[in-house]
């Protein structure tokens, strides 16, 4: 397989990856009664309706949908542009019907997907459509990151009305993957302990995430774990993406510290790296 080759079949797997977790979200959507749209989920002032209304938003959007504007107020939760612009997407379906957003998220990811099999992306350095674009990213990022953001609403809604499950999809796979990728991140400059602190980092289900911080601060990533890193964190799949996904505490007991226990904790603390 030449490298043009390998990039397409990278990208065809993202959209495949993706169009299966829109599916993993829509049955669960369907299969809620009326009152469970109104449960509060982690994230700060959106319930379930907000999380699927900011799902059609940005779907509609990818499939050509016409930019949306609303007057969102000024709501406590919202603390940034990103926050104004998605926030636009959940007032301007207040007054829909759950039935309505499910059937508009339905619609139109069916239609980017036949145009995302009809017309495949090749090229993941290329510019992403429309707002994504214009904020510097490219197709890859963008066909990377849907999958994730789907799945992780997925999971908002199930912890929200007490329906766990989907954790071992495809996306659930791509997503806890992803977000490990972070690790070095993390330790290095969200942490920032001395040079030559090693770091391992072991979700259930995912490859273990090795790093060494250098002289200039940066968490690289190793090419073998350690037998004794400085710290190690052990931790199952949900409780990895609740901290990394920013959405709540771990459970007491959840996470297992080998080696200093201070950096360890400070590790745990600082995993967040979604908005």
């Amino acid at each position: 397989m030449s490298d043009a080759e390998r990039l397409a079949a990278q990208l065809a797997g993202y959209v495949e990856t993706w169009w299966q977790a829109i599916g993993d979200l829509t049955a669960l959507l369907d299969a809620l009664p009326e009152e469970a749209w109104a449960m509060p989920t982690d994230l700060a002032g959106w319930d379930v309706k907000a999380v699927a209304s900011h799902a059609a938003h940005l779907e509609s959007l990818l499939a050509g949908g016409p930019e949306e504007t609303a007057d969102i107020g000024d709501p406590p939760h919202v603390t940034g542009p990103m926050g104004q612009y998605t926030e636009i997407g959940v007032v301007a379906r207040r007054d829909r019907s759950p039935a309505s957003i499910i059937e508009e998220i339905r619609t139109t990811t069916a239609a980017r997907h036949k145009t995302l099999l009809d017309d495949p992306p090749t090229d993941p350095a290329a510019p992403a459509p429309g707002i994504f674009g214009l904020i510097g990213w490219t197709q890859k990022t963008l066909l990377r990151n849907r999958p994730l953001d789907v799945w992780m609403h997925e999971q908002d809604v199930r912890r929200a009305v007490g329906r766990p499950g989907g954790m071992d999809s495809p996306a659930a796979q791509h997503t806890a993957d992803y977000l490990s990728e972070a690790f070095g991140f993390v330790v290095g400059k969200k942490v920032a302990p001395p040079a030559g602190t090693t770091a391992v980092l072991a979700v259930e289900g995912s490859p273990v995430v090795a790093v060494e911080v250098d002289e200039s601060g940066r968490g690289q990533r190793l090419a073998n774990v350690p037998a004794r890193p400085t710290a190690r964190l052990a931790m199952d799949r949900e409780t990895f993406i609740v901290l990394a996904g920013g959405r709540r505490a771990a459970a007491p007991g959840a996470v297992t510290i080998e080696g200093d226990p201070d950096l360890g904790a400070a590790i745990v603390a600082q995993l967040g790296t979604t908005p």
